[in-house]
């Protein structure tokens, strides 16, 4: 195969989140410097437009038209470039095509899919053409999964060296978080919810801490699971459940899994959100328990879920404003303790809204990431996790040009 002629390809940049990604790019790398970037999706006539609204400094990023069911449009995508970012969601309904071309053709790839389900089928149908290929394959970079995985990770590290051992188990909770939602995230939501309620089985595998580890990993462990309200000692608050926790609990235990059980064979963990103190926290996450509970038999029922979608839900293509993107931002703490009772905090922050802001420059800098510092990194090909893909050099990138700080407290 010849020479790529870009680092990195933007597929569906005309998203909600692909707009803010290009926007990223534009700003962080420029559109002549190190990191040779183009935009791809199916209109032409959309990407012109995209491009146009970067200004002129973006009138040489070159367009790539390409839908994403055209295999063959596809492949040719993937022959011009090293590393492809998906914005393509849901990824259950839209996103196959290209991992199975990516991992045909030995491109590398990372996404922001939340969709275990879908996690878990791609891994089972494309990791033999991947590890054959040399494809790198990094699905979850955005914040589902990359402050709970590259947090658990950071504060390991730090626990070897203070304690000379891991932290066998890690809780995280949601400190603060403000940031609104995208009707892609929705779409993606109820989509997942949807095949949930239609197939037992599916249901029984969601339920699998370890429903996208390796084959045959299955430790016999019980891991926590914050279902309901209730009192978290170590924190001196109430908590209630996270609705990410679905995904970002199952990413870190592939982690743990991949790096040969470097966080321990027992190793346990939950994610929850702070409500506070007293009465106040208790009915706070009493709340948020109802809340969510609610939207999850209204999503499983096709009347109630046609009524999310048509009233109260936000579009595909709709989300939250610049303005509100700037004014967002999450907290995230992290404690654990080592086989002999010893702790350690860690917290984990970023300076946009979760979901979009801060998500654009997450996964801008996992696709850099994957271009110009693991281009010929011996990393072989599969399907790996932000953390034991990246590590601590997406640390770094992440800390001095995403806004996201790592630090024990």
């Amino acid at each position: 195969m010849s020479t790529p002629s870009h680092d990195l390809i933007v597929f569906g940049a005309t998203s909600f989140v692909g707009q803010i990604l290009a926007r990223y790019l534009a700003e962080q790398f420029g559109t002549q410097g190190s990191l040779k970037w183009a935009i791809a999706g199916r209109s032409e006539q959309k990407l012109a437009a995209l491009r146009n609204s970067l200004g002129l400094a973006a009138g040489k990023v070159p367009l790539v038209v390409a839908d994403a069911a055209d295999e063959a449009a596809l492949r040719r995508l993937c022959e011009s470039t090293r590393v492809v970012v998906s914005t393509v969601g849901p990824y259950a309904l839209y996103g196959e095509p290209l991992v199975k071309v990516c991992a045909e053709t030995g491109t590398d790839y990372c996404d922001l899919t939340g969709e275990v389900q879908w996690i878990r089928r791609m891994i089972r149908n494309y990791e033999p053409a991947a590890r054959q290929s040399g494809a790198r394959i990094v699905h979850c970079c955005g914040f589902d999964s990359i402050p709970s995985d590259l947090g658990v990770h950071f504060l390991q590290q730090q626990a070897r060296r203070q304690f000379g051992a891991p932290c066998t188990t890690v809780k995280m909770r949601v400190k603060v978080m403000r940031g609104g939602i995208s009707g892609g995230t929705v779409a993606s939501l109820l989509n997942a919810v949807k095949e949930a309620a239609a197939s037992p089985a599916l249901r029984k595998e969601l339920a699998n801490p370890y429903s996208i580890c390796p084959e045959g990993y299955a430790p016999s462990v019980r891991q926590p699971n914050v279902k309901s309200a209730q009192y978290d000692a170590d924190f001196e608050s109430w908590v209630a459940p996270f609705a990410m926790a679905a995904i970002n609990t199952r990413v870190v235990q592939r982690s743990n899994a991949l790096s040969k059980q470097a966080y321990g064979e027992d190793f346990r963990y939950d994610e929850a959100m702070l409500t506070g103190r007293g009465l106040t926290g208790r009915a706070s996450a009493l709340g948020v328990t109802a809340g969510l509970g609610g939207i999850m038999v209204a999503s499983a029922l096709p009347p109630t879920r046609w009524a999310l979608e048509r009233f109260v839900l936000p579009a595909p293509g709709e989300g939250p404003s610049a303005e509100e993107q700037r004014k967002g931002f999450f907290d995230l703490r992290l404690f654990g303790t080592t086989d002999d009772g010893r702790s350690l905090r860690v917290k984990v922050t970023g300076d946009r809204d979760p979901g979009y802001g801060s998500t654009a420059k997450m996964i801008g800098q996992a696709g850099a990431c994957l271009a110009q510092d693991f281009a010929d990194s011996g990393r072989k090909g599969g399907f790996w996790t932000p953390a034991t893909m990246f590590g601590e050099v997406l640390v770094k990138r992440l800390v001095a040009h995403a806004g996201l700080t790592f630090e024990v407290v």
